[in-house]
């Protein structure tokens, strides 16, 4: 891998089941994860999607692409526009730094209304 190479994207589907099945598997039982009746009464026109999936999801996207070996090191996101039932989140990805059999990769997740996600994760790459 060399700065400025560029992953695959990976489109996912965001479904009502995608969103609480990974609040319930990480045990974030948060109503505006899985209520959608609650979560319109706090200002959301639907549930959303909780960090932790995201972050799992971030993770999924660089292993897929790096190989099952690859060690996530650091992983720094940050959220930004929502995930709800129906969007399509396209992940993306660019290597930012080299160093050895570490590397650094920026990734952004988009959906219809903007970025979701944006960060950096560094992984170190099975030889």
């Amino acid at each position: 891998m060399n700065v400025g190479d560029t992953l695959p994207p990976l489109e996912i589907a965001v479904t009502r089941t995608l969103i609480v099945a990974g609040a319930i598997a990480s045990r974030d039982y948060q109503d505006v994860h899985h209520d959608a009746e609650l979560a319109r009464e706090k200002g959301s026109p639907d549930i959303f999607m909780n960090i932790l999936t995201t972050n799992g999801l971030v993770g999924r996207y660089i292993t897929d692409h790096l190989g099952p070996r690859t060690v996530l090191r650091k992983v720094a996101i940050r959220l930004g526009a929502p995930n709800r039932p129906g969007d399509t989140m396209t992940l993306t990805g660019t290597v930012t730094a080299v160093l050895g059999s570490t590397v650094e990769i920026r990734v952004v997740g988009a959906n219809g209304i903007g970025h979701h996600v944006s960060g950096t994760v560094t992984a170190e790459v099975a030889a």
